[in-house]
């Protein structure tokens, strides 16, 4: 979910289901059927991954429409097949909790790299992290912490992998948004606010960067000629996983969708403990105004969309503090130990500059308003409803309605009025310029950078 850098002249305020467990059903293993071995039947249990034996245990194949003793029509179950050491293979959809996938609380390592080399500090310094002691305890001290995050990411990571092969121009952006969100909210394991998605989908496409998902009612249809950005978080205790790809079906935007992606891993590249935010921004710029697209005839240079930015990730909080620029002239405030970041660039073949446009979808309440007094009965219900189901994290119209809110377009407004709830427009630039985005977290670890939401797709 996208930082906007605030300004003056063009811009506001910032304001399943898993079917049960599938038992394996049928045979029983090493069950004896012979009547002179008088053995009895045991009743099957439900199998949690890593159990059991480590063989290969398939499902019987029952008939369609055969019925079971109580009458029931029994269903066709999925081959579940077990790998090494009895863990549970994901379906294809994925259906099965990543929980599940990974019983004994490990999960996946996302890529590691040295830190950033830092202005002003000694580069072996990065490089001795790796076997300093002293490090390597302080990594074990927040190994609670670093699952959270790994648990998430996997969510993340087999949610887009699901997504990429599914999405097909001729869809409609609901439709999208809705097989994206009921897919992570299978494997995240959705627990209230202990676990679930932490922001809205975002599905922006050509000039608008961010902040656009479908409202209720929304027909818009995704085109071949569309670049539509897919960005959407994950969250396990409030660890915030915040990823986004572009995705687009004609290759004449090859070169712009590239450009934005490289800029991101130079942002990547130059992060790390002691990093200055503005020498991300720097990098980022350098690596993106390197490349440009011809589009109908015309080249233009891939430009940073220069009031949009990475930032720091708190628990339940998106947006933490510190913003990571994607050109140069930043802060000079230094990345720190132990802190994640959302290393995000956007380009653009437009101004390179976005501002509020079309019927806003994205809320958040105000992480540090204090207490308001509310005199609308309706806003003090729909208050109540935020913090139930979101808290500080993000959410869209579409999830209060998933949440039972109905008529609360004026509660809406009035939270908003009165700053308990701060509004998140979508951001375009100039209409027919065509945006990309690409999107990372990394966790700045004592020892290392871990880009905890890397994949084999980017």
């Amino acid at each position: 979910m996208a930082s906007v850098q605030k300004s003056d002249k063009d811009l506001k305020d910032e304001t399943a289901e898993i079917g049960e467990d599938e038992e394996v059903d049928g045979v029983e293993e090493g069950e004896n059927k012979d009547p002179a071995k008088k053995k009895k039947k045991k009743k099957k249990k439900k199998k949690t991954a890593g159990e059991g034996e480590p063989e290969n245990v398939e499902a019987k194949d029952e008939p369609a429409g055969e019925i079971d003793a109580e009458g029931d029509e029994k269903k066709k179950k999925k081959k579940k097949s077990k790998g090494k050491g009895g863990k549970k293979e994901q379906t294809d959809p994925p259906t099965i909790p990543i929980a599940e996938l990974f019983p004994d609380g490990n999960f996946p390592e996302g890529q590691i790299m040295e830190h950033g080399k830092a202005e002003g500090i000694d580069e072996r310094t990065a490089k001795e992290r790796f076997s300093s002691e002293e490090k390597r305890a302080l990594d074990r001290m927040h190994q609670d912490i670093y699952q959270e995050i790994r648990h998430a990411a996997e969510a993340h990571r087999q949610t887009r992998q699901h997504m990429k092969r599914w999405i097909k121009p001729g869809m409609t952006m609901i439709e999208i948004c809705e097989e994206l969100e009921n897919t992570a909210r299978r494997l995240i394991g959705e627990d209230g606010l202990k676990a679930g998605l932490a922001f809205p989908t975002g599905c922006s496409r050509n000039n608008c960067a961010a902040h656009y998902t479908p409202n209720t009612g929304d027909t818009t249809v995704l085109e071949y000629d569309d670049v539509v950005k897919i960005d959407f978080g994950t969250h396990i205790n409030g660890r915030i996983i915040d990823c986004a790809f572009t995705l687009h079906f004609n290759p004449k935007y090859d070169p712009l969708v590239k450009g934005v992606q490289e800029a991101t891993e130079a942002g990547i590249r130059a992060s790390g403990i002691d990093a200055r935010l503005c020498d991300v921004g720097a990098a980022v710029q350098e690596v993106m105004e390197s490349h440009e697209v011809e589009l109908d005839g015309t080249t233009y240079q891939v430009k940073p969309i220069r009031n949009l930015n990475g930032h720091s990730i708190g628990p339940y909080r998106i947006h933490a503090g510190k913003t990571v620029p994607i050109v140069k002239g930043g802060e000079t405030t230094r990345m720190e130990e132990n802190e994640f970041y959302a290393i995000e660039t956007f380009g653009s073949t437009g101004r390179g500059q976005v501002h509020d446009d079309m019927d806003c979808s994205h809320y958040m309440k105000n992480f540090d308003q204090q207490f308001i007094p509310l005199r609308l009965q309706s806003s003090k219900q729909l208050l109540n409803t935020i913090n139930k189901n979101f808290g500080t994290l993000a959410f869209c119209k579409r999830w209060l309605e998933r949440a039972g809110a109905s008529r609360y377009a004026m509660a809406l407004k009035d939270l908003c009025d009165k700053g308990v709830v701060d509004a998140y427009p979508p951001l375009c630039d100039i209409k027919g310029c065509y945006t990309a985005q690409f999107e990372h977290t990394i966790l700045l670890r004592p020892t290392c950078k871990e880009v905890v939401s890397r994949g084999d797709d980017y």
